[in-house]
């Protein structure tokens, strides 16, 4: 079942996370949009510099730290994504406190871990 995902921190380095996130999630079906700060590609997905209108949004993922998130704090609940994932590092409980609030489920999960055991 394709649960549409938009990754924040995308990187067109293959060593990081989020582009192996990235690559996980397209071999899993998923449709998935890279938003990062880096010019780039993934597996033909071109990392988007910007805070696109989307709609229908399942999942984000974060894999930017607290202190970076602010930026996209708003763009993020402007989606109203059915959960957030806050992967290692990224936790952030006032983060997490006003998107429950608004009814967007919270996971302190590994985005990689999720898929490969079958969760996501």
């Amino acid at each position: 079942m394709d649960k549409p995902t938009v990754v924040i921190g995308a990187s067109p380095k293959p060593d990081r996370y989020s582009y192996k996130a990235v690559r996980s999630l397209q071999n899993y079906g998923h449709t998935v949009y890279g938003l990062g700060i880096t010019e780039g590609v993934i597996n033909g997905l071109k990392i988007s510099l910007d805070q696109p209108v989307l709609e229908n949004i399942d999942t984000v993922t974060l894999y930017v730290s607290p202190k970076n998130q602010y930026p996209w704090i708003d763009y993020i609940l402007s989606l109203n994504p059915k959960r957030i994932i806050f992967n290692p590092g990224t936790e952030n409980p006032d983060f997490e406190h006003e998107a429950r609030s608004k009814g967007i489920e919270c996971l302190q999960a590994c985005t990689l871990v999720m898929l490969s055991i079958g969760v996501y």
